[in-house]
């Protein structure tokens, strides 16, 4: 809603103040078509040639995040907490062997199946299973473990910026190609030099609309969308960094309790839970399911 109403307020401020140095929006309004179908539409092919199938599937996916925002909640933070405090729980007080039934087959893992949201998330959940499978096969060392973790998120980070990447790409085009299209407009002008002032007038100020089109597009409407869709990713990357922060603690020989507190500190503050909200998150962990 907060991204509506930014959108509210740039039509409003932009063609509301246009409007009050004693402006017309006519010349606008009927050069906006074809000046819009000339710029998005070549700004789109940019988009189309310079990415692949499984880039462009990423941004018509995630373009949706700007207005949902992070997919992870307060209340997934404190959940991941709790199905991290049993899984080092059981590790350390039942053994390697306890564990394996639950990371090599998470889907039926009486542990995983009460923590539905994070263990449909294909990342977190291979996350989470494979480096505790790297710590039943004897990788013990702490940093050791750290490292290939953090190529893991580093990876992923990379892969989760491709749509904000590909529209600040298209933003910093756009007022390129709202000079192509001016440009293109005074072609056709000087086509028309022979016409009275009045008609030429018309005509290159809707050859202009193009070089405004393609300027505020880029820095009123693509270029914030790329910057949302960043900070979008930025902060859902802090969920997984909790996941990392509490194996470390606990391959450092900390009670799952302890490793949970170091992952607490790791969770942004709006979704932070207090010491006491994570007592009893804890002390209310959902029964098995049946």
């Amino acid at each position: 809603m907060l991204q509506i109403g930014g959108l509210v307020v740039l039509f409003v401020c932009v063609f509301g103040g246009f409007l009050m140095s004693g402006g017309s929006l006519t010349s606008v309004i009927e050069a906006a078509p074809h000046e819009i179908l000339t710029i998005a539409g070549a700004a789109t092919a940019g988009l189309l040639i310079g990415s692949s199938l499984y880039s462009l599937k990423k941004v018509g996916r995630d373009i949706g995040k700007v207005i949902k925002g992070p997919k992870w909640k307060p209340e997934d933070f404190r959940d991941l907490l709790c199905l991290l405090f049993l899984l080092t729980k059981t590790m350390k007080a039942k053994g390697l062997i306890a564990l394996e039934q639950h990371i090599e087959k998470p889907e039926e893992s009486t542990i995983f199946r009460r923590y539905p949201r994070i263990s449909q998330d294909a990342f977190a959940r291979s996350f989470i299973c494979d480096t505790l499978r790297m710590m039943t096969m004897s990788l013990e060392d702490p940093h050791q473990v750290e490292s290939a973790m953090e190529k893991q998120l580093e990876k992923h980070h990379h892969e989760q910026l491709t749509a904000a990447n590909a529209f600040q790409t298209m933003a910093d085009g756009l007022p390129a190609l709202g000079i192509v299209a001016a440009v293109l407009g005074v072609i056709k002008t000087m086509g028309a030099i022979t016409e009275p002032p009045e008609v030429l007038g018309r005509m290159i100020g809707s050859a202009l609309v193009g070089t405004f089109m393609g300027v505020f597009l880029a820095y009123g409407i693509v270029g914030p969308i790329s910057i949302r869709l960043r900070a979008i990713v930025e902060e859902e990357a802090l969920f997984y960094h909790v996941i990392r922060d509490i194996l470390v603690a606990h391959l450092h020989g900390n009670a799952a309790q302890v490793s949970v507190e170091i992952g607490r500190g790791s969770v942004p503050s709006e979704a932070q839970p207090t010491f006491q909200e994570l007592e009893a998150a804890l002390d209310n962990i959902p029964p098995e399911p049946k």
